[in-house]
This record gives C-alpha cells, structure tokens and sequence, in this order.
C-alpha cells in the first residue's frame, strides 16, 4: 500500500493523521526497533524517521541535538536502513525518511531507492533539495513506489503553493511556522485561512510540522489540516522514556471534528 493510501484508511475512519518523527540512532541503532514498535502500538499512522547530518538546515535546537548524540553513535543512512531492513517483517505503519541530500548521492540514487524500498520506507523528505531540482532523485524513487513529499513553507506565494501541491506525493508537509523546527507557544493567527487554500489546490492529505507540541495544538491543528506531524517533543520525551506524553499526541487526533 502506498502512503497516500495509508494515509487516507486513517482518515476513512474519521481520524487525523499522527507522524512522529524520531531522530535514528539517539541512543544508538539499538533504540530503532523497540520505538518503531512501541509507537506502532500506541496507533500512530507512519513514522518519520530522521537521519543524522552534521549541517541540518531546517533542524531547531533539540533535533539537532539528537542529531549530534546519533552521530556520535557512528549512526550513518547506510546503518539506519540496514537496522530497519532486519525488523521490516515487524514494521506495519509507513515509515517515511528525512534525510538531506548529501547522504543520498554519496550512497548511490538507484541503490538508495532500492534499499530504502527494502527497508519499508515509503516517503521520503529532502528538506534542502528544492522542487526544481526533484528530477535528480525522484526517477529512482517512483521506480521504487516512494513518495517525494514537499515542505510548503507559510511565505510560499499562491502560484508555487499550487506547483508544489501538484507535485507532492504521499501527503504535502504544510510548515506552520517561518523559520525552524522546534517547540511554540503560539501560531499565526491567518493559518486556519492557510490551510484552506492548501487543502482547495491539493487532492492528497495535507500535514501540519513545525512546533507542534501539546495535545491543544495537536487538537487545533486536526481541525484545519488532515493530520500532524510532531518533532521535537516526541525527541525530547523519548530521550526522558515518556511514554505517556506520546500517548497523549497519538490520542489527541483520535476526537477531531473538522471546523
């Protein structure tokens, strides 16, 4: 099954979309299998699953500091997806990659896409590789079924917000702030109109990232988009074995009527 399709049997059913995303390889790879597991148990509906680069663009303060702690286990995407590769029987939620492009061209586009099909990847996100310049990977990916999904930044402009809509596989990766990822205290106040006009151009799920960081925002966020994705607090609640405030995220996209 596809992503997008994954993504849409959730919303089927009248829930919104949960991703996590986790830094692999904080802790060490030995942390990889039993938090896929543990967060496929909790009910999420695919896993971002980030791959540690010593220059992050787009990665604020506690990503990036996951980043660093998996780096300094020796982690590299070769190791990662060999990891996931041994537990894929195990694995039943989507996973989808973050990972910049450096790392995918040292390792070989054709035996990337390859490998990373193997290891139950289904999307994956380039967060420095611009739309225009998606050709260079995308061939490989679509000859493996992997979605290339695209980041729609708030100051995008109508016309490229449409171009990227069009393009974007598996689901759009709706930014819901200027600058980097990260825990917020609030939001802009025009995005519910935002999120409108994303959803109007666009016949995939629209996700919202960056920031996202309680049940109330997560609650918020479900009534305009058709699901979230949540970083750095599920990094920092895996780093302190917090269980129950995952828990609480998964469960917060579970009452949602849209607005």
């Amino acid at each position: 099954m596809t992503l997008q399709a994954h993504l849409e049997k959730v919303l089927a059913k009248g829930d919104k979309a949960f991703v996590p995303y986790i830094m692999a390889g904080d802790g060490g790879l030995a942390t990889l299998k039993p938090t896929i597991l543990k967060l496929q148990q909790l009910g999420v509906s695919a896993i971002e699953v980030g791959i540690p680069f010593s220059d992050p663009v787009a990665d604020g303060p506690t990503i990036e500091t996951a980043g660093e702690r998996a780096l300094s286990h020796g982690v590299t995407l070769k190791k990662v997806i060999a990891q996931l590769t041994s537990f894929y029987d195990d694995i039943t939620v989507p996973l989808v990659m973050m990972t910049y492009l450096n790392p995918i061209l040292a390792y070989g586009i054709d035996a990337f896409a390859l490998d990373a099909r193997l290891a139950g990847i289904k999307g994956l996100i380039v967060p420095d590789m611009p739309y225009e310049e998606s050709d260079v990977i995308h061939p490989a990916l679509k000859q493996q079924n992997i979605a290339l999904v695209q980041l729609v930044s708030l100051t995008s402009p109508p016309e490229r917000v449409k171009k990227l809509a069009e393009a974007s596989e598996g689901f759009i990766y709706a930014v819901t702030v200027n600058g980097i990822t990260g825990e917020r205290a609030s939001f802009a106040s025009q995005l519910a109109e935002h999120f409108a006009e994303l959803k109007q151009v666009s016949s995939i799920p629209v996700l919202a990232g960056f920031g996202i960081s309680t049940p109330e925002h997560v609650e918020n966020f479900c009534k305009i988009a058709d699901g979230v994705i949540v970083g750095s607090k599920i990094v920092t609640a895996l780093l302190e074995d917090d269980w129950s405030t995952i828990e609480q995220l998964v469960q917060a996209t579970k009452k949602i009527e849209a607005l």
